[in-house]
């Protein structure tokens, strides 16, 4: 059974969280929220279930169809495709950021407004959705489809770590190549200065080639010019997309439809308002914090959030050799648990919540048993 380096890395990752939380714990300087930092995780969760039952085989398949040589799989081979797909994946990150209909799949990276290790595994679940033709391009070249996973899986345990408050800077001549913490702050930041800046994942030199590099300079202020005012991971993944949908039904055009999916991301007829400009942050602004507050409800979202990261990780390590029922009402399960767990955060615990949760908690007890 062959696993991906982002899935094989998955111990790893909460582990240095840990560390991270053990650090703030020693510093007292904390960049955690409880609410946050579990939604962040629900989205990675979502992100790496769906990828199970939604793999795009269009690499693949152009690659058997048209590619024009067969690269051979070796160390330098690898390190070469390693800094095309990295190039790649630069434009991908930067057309995410500048076509409103890709942005609907990337926003969910920056939503949180916060900068910790947790963010890095805030991921959109529907981001394969526009992503996959920028790398197309290499299968047509003849790089091999194995080897372009395990490159993508080591670009993304890469990023991992500079989502982080913790480090300043690195020694200069690595902050002048590669992307850094200090970097991807940058990135990561809703002032106006820093908006659309630093896209690299692995090579900052491809901002400094293209135009969209930035040094942090001001504090950075986290998060979305609208922020996304919710702890649900679901609804988080589609915020975007209904706004687009929202708009569509309002403008007069087809014109208008086209720049509305097509321009940057808050584009609006003038009809409309015109288009949505960031501005400077209030230095009184608060960060959302709504929703779910005493120590019963985080100790009974704590012990569900741990089920949950114990039963991901079962079957994402398992998955291949389930039986279809099983690996369906695992999934099914992990699905509707980021769901509860998102609205319990955002203390919605009506009726029928409640009759959903008592569902959810029979199911696991079933699939235990199942098991």
């Amino acid at each position: 059974m062959q696993l991906s380096p982002v899935t094989l890395s998955i111990p790893i990752f909460i582990i240095l969280i840990i560390i991270e939380l053990s650090y703030e714990w020693y510093s007292g300087k904390h960049t955690y929220r409880f609410k946050d930092a579990v939604t962040n995780i629900l989205a990675g969760v979502l992100q790496q279930i769906l990828k199970l039952i939604l793999k795009i085989g269009a690499y693949t398949f152009v690659f058997n169809l048209f590619h024009f040589i067969d690269i051979p799989v070796n160390w330098m081979t690898g390190l070469l495709v390693l800094v095309l797909y990295d190039f790649c994946y630069y434009w991908r990150h930067r057309m995410a950021h500048e076509v409103s209909l890709f942005w609907g799949a990337h926003v969910v990276h920056h939503q949180s407004e916060d900068f910790n290790l947790s963010v890095a595994l805030r991921q959109s679940s529907t981001s394969f959705l526009w992503s996959f033709p920028f790398y197309l391009p290499l299968a047509l070249i003849g790089f091999n489809p194995m080897q372009l996973a395990f490159v993508a899986g080591i670009n993304l345990i890469y990023q991992f770590w500079i989502h982080t408050e913790h480090i300043k800077r690195m020694p200069s001549w690595f902050e002048a190549i590669m992307n850094t913490p200090s970097h991807h702050r940058v990135h990561h930041a809703k002032d106006p200065k820093y908006i659309d800046k630093n896209h690299a994942g692995m090579f900052i030199v491809w901002d400094k080639m293209f135009g969209t590099f930035q040094v942090e300079e001001e504090k950075v202020n986290y998060g979305v010019t609208i922020p996304a005012a919710t702890w649900n991971p679901i609804y988080a993944n589609f915020k975007h997309y209904i706004y687009i949908f929202k708009t569509l039904f309002s403008v007069r055009s087809i014109s208008d439809g086209l720049k509305v999916l097509f321009y940057k991301p808050g584009w609006q007829p003038d009809y409309l308002g015109g288009s949505i400009i960031p501005e400077e942050v209030d230095p009184t602004y608060q960060k959302y914090n709504k929703g779910a507050e005493g120590w019963k409800v985080q100790s009974y979202v704590t012990i569900n959030f741990i089920l949950l990261l114990v039963i991901t990780t079962i079957v994402l390590f398992t998955f291949k050799s389930m039986d279809n029922f099983l690996a369906g009402i695992s999934i099914a399960w992990i699905i509707w648990t980021c769901l509860i767990l998102g609205l319990i955060l955002e203390s919605k615990h009506n009726l029928l919540i409640r009759m959903l949760e008592l569902f959810r908690l029979a199911a696991f007890v079933y699939l235990i048993v199942y098991i």
